[in-house]
């Protein structure tokens, strides 16, 4: 909301309206009592089996394929746990590939949302805007700015249109330069842009490639023990760095950095290797770019730079997601030239005031640290699978890890990463009350991201006996 002045306007006073707020606590109050009534998982209710399967045709009609999963929410849940459609309840483990952070029916998030309704418009641009998308902007900002130079955030609409405008920033700095480097098994969104750069080929069929990209692996520690250590494995990707840099001299634009890989595994790199890869771009006058559109809050610090202790390297970085509206930001240096970035939307009323809530909650607390809510409900789930292999040991491969990912970024490797066991593993899981999906390739993972900021610790055993089910069937099968 805007700050308060002696003189203010009708809408001013509208905004803060006691009466209106005593009626908006009201509601969320009652929804509060109807999510009370949703307290574990249960299957589909038989009397809406037929009302459901017209739901799932209609969205399959609409879309032209099936849903991946018979997703359709009722619009309540309890903080972890989400109610269906059809009347099942699942334990949601995934939150919407995370932008569901804060859980379902939260109060705040309510309130949040109550507070946008009373706005005069439910869009907002670049030419007219709330002011709770400037002060969207400033926490950003604000937070950012504390181990990094970033000083500016233009707002967007999706993560992928967040990373168009980080390369137009990019490509603006540096022209005529036009190449970009980024790891291989990255994933940067569904624009033409960015499908192309992203390390999928799925991803990109029958679309043009005119982006000129080149890939160097990401970080892994498996590799970087066969080279003889960390050293050697770093030495060598700088010497690969240098042979894109002499035979394309002057025609590099900017390294995209994925800090903590999301769809190509929930990979962790070495901040080392991360270091000396920034190093060299800055002495080659390459843009560092971190793409935290997944990473963002989930980490040990809000920021996975912070984590790392990257922010002095940082010129342009994304995030999106959770963070309900996207955003780029960028330093004083590499503030763009009027006209490179606009659009006709910014977000919603309510992607601002949701987004605003979930800042202040994501910074307040003991979220973050070594010793934080994040890092305790990570090696709490690491605990369960290791709970689950020792109990079902033909479940798992030897040679692989049991678990990785960082913080809420959550992922374990059931049947030796086998794809089809995986995938089937997550289906399994989402008919036993558990929404989770897969990630990485060769091997794949069964991923989470829950919404730690609600998510119980005594609700993790209570999730992996779904999940324990779910393995169950798909080893017998």
């Amino acid at each position: 909301m805007p700050p308060q002045t002696s003189t203010q306007t009708a809408g001013s006073e509208l905004l803060s309206d006691q009466s209106i707020h005593d009626a908006f606590n009201i509601i969320v109050d009652q929804v509060a009592a109807y999510s009370a009534r949703i307290t574990d998982v249960q299957p589909p209710t038989a009397d809406l089996k037929v009302s459901f399967q017209q739901m799932l045709d209609d969205a399959a009609k609409v879309k032209g394929r099936p849903l991946l999963y018979p997703a359709i929410s009722s619009g309540l849940g309890n903080g972890a746990l989400v109610e269906m459609a059809d009347g099942s309840v699942k334990w949601d483990m995934l939150t919407g590939i995370g932008v569901h952070f804060m859980g379902h029916s939260n109060p705040k998030v309510i309130k949040a949302q109550l507070d946008a309704a009373l706005l005069d418009t439910t869009k907002h641009g670049n030419l007219q805007t709330s002011y709770d998308a400037v002060t969207f902007g400033e926490k950003l900002i604000e937070h950012a700015s504390k181990t990094s130079d970033l000083a500016h955030a233009f707002i967007t609409t999706s993560g992928a249109m967040a990373n168009e405008s980080a390369i137009k920033v990019c490509y603006q700095k540096h022209a005529p330069a036009t190449r970009v480097i980024a790891f291989e098994h990255c994933f940067m969104g569904r624009s033409v842009t960015m499908a192309q750069i992203g390390d999928s080929a799925a991803g990109r069929q029958g679309v043009p490639l005119s982006t000129q990209v080149d890939y160097i692996p990401f970080w892994n520690d498996d590799r970087a023990k066969e080279m003889g250590g960390a050293t050697k494995f770093i030495d060598y990707m700088i010497g690969r760095l240098e042979k894109y840099h002499a035979r394309y001299a002057g025609q590099i634009s900017t390294f995209i950095f994925e800090l903590v890989q999301g769809e190509g595994g929930f990979n962790v790199s070495n901040p080392d290797y991360l270091k000396a890869l920034m190093e060299f771009c800055k002495d080659k006058r390459i843009a560092v770019w971190a793409d935290e559109i997944q990473t963002f809050g989930r980490t040990q610090e809000m920021f996975a730079f912070e984590y790392y202790d990257l922010g002095k390297y940082i010129d342009v970085l994304t995030v999106g997601k959770m963070t309900q509206a996207c955003a780029t930001l960028y330093t004083e240096e590499y503030n763009p030239k009027a006209g490179l970035l606009s659009g006709t939307f910014t977000g919603a009323t309510v992607d601002f005031t949701v987004g605003n809530a979930l800042l202040d909650e994501l910074s307040s607390g003991d979220n973050y640290g070594p010793n934080g809510k994040f890092a305790q409900h990570h090696a709490e789930f690491a605990k369960q699978v290791q709970v689950l292999a020792a109990k079902h040991p033909e479940w798992f491969s030897e040679t692989d890890s049991l678990t990785g990912g960082l913080g809420g970024m959550m992922r374990f490797t059931p049947f030796g990463g086998d794809k089809a066991k995986v995938i089937a593993t997550c289906k399994a899981a989402y008919d036993e009350g558990v929404i989770c999906f897969w990630c990485g390739h060769d091997p794949f993972h069964v991923r989470m991201l829950p919404p730690l900021p609600v998510m119980k610790m005594e609700d993790w055993p209570r999730v992996f006996e779904c999940i324990e089910r779910a393995m169950a069937k798909v080893a017998s099968n």
